[in-house]
């Protein structure tokens, strides 16, 4: 099968950051981020304890490295991260009865409880912003997302990178 071409949407002499797709989407993980973090601020749980939190509520995650990697922050960011939410009693370390080198998470009570209303939140948020799309309309969308996303993930295997883990006060929301 041929390898297709590589379009050229944009060009040097007529290049508008603020028309790139690229600005939009991240523009738009702002917002987003934003206000999911409004709606969860009478949890005070920050931007970098909510992802994490929600990830570990969604069982995506059951040790520091793969909290770690699902979140896409190195594992230093992940612990002391997780040292705040324990502290606040969200999660807790729980070594591993068959492999005493593994150490598990786990929500606490509170953790759960906390970690109970952010999908309503999230589902709120994102369709506050999608409000006037139609169903075909958000089906093409996220189909033209995926398909961005499968092109990144080819060039970045084709480039042999190794993921690039962001700071945990990142805007991106990984859920």
């Amino acid at each position: 099968m041929p390898k297709p071409s590589t379009p050229s949407f944009y060009h040097p002499d007529s290049y508008r950051p603020e028309d790139s797709v690229g600005y939009l989407m991240r523009n738009i993980i702002s917002h987003v981020s934003q206000a999911v973090d409004r709606k969860l601020a009478h949890t005070e749980l920050t931007h970098a304890q909510w992802i994490p939190l929600f990830k570990l509520y969604n069982k995506s995650a059951s040790t520091v490295a793969e909290l770690a990697r699902a979140c896409e922050i190195d594992n230093g960011a992940t612990t002391r991260m997780l040292d705040r939410m324990e502290a606040k009693g969200l999660c807790q370390r729980v070594r591993s009865e068959q492999d005493r080198r593994v150490v598990n998470l786990e929500l606490t009570p509170a953790g759960n409880a906390a970690a109970a209303d952010i999908p309503r939140i999230l589902s709120d948020v994102q369709n506050a912003h999608l409000e006037g799309f139609t169903q075909e309309e958000f089906d093409n969308l996220r189909g033209y997302l995926h398909r961005i996303l499968d092109n990144a993930q080819r060039i970045k295997a084709a480039n042999g990178t190794a993921a690039n883990p962001t700071s945990p006060d990142s805007e991106a929301p990984h859920v």
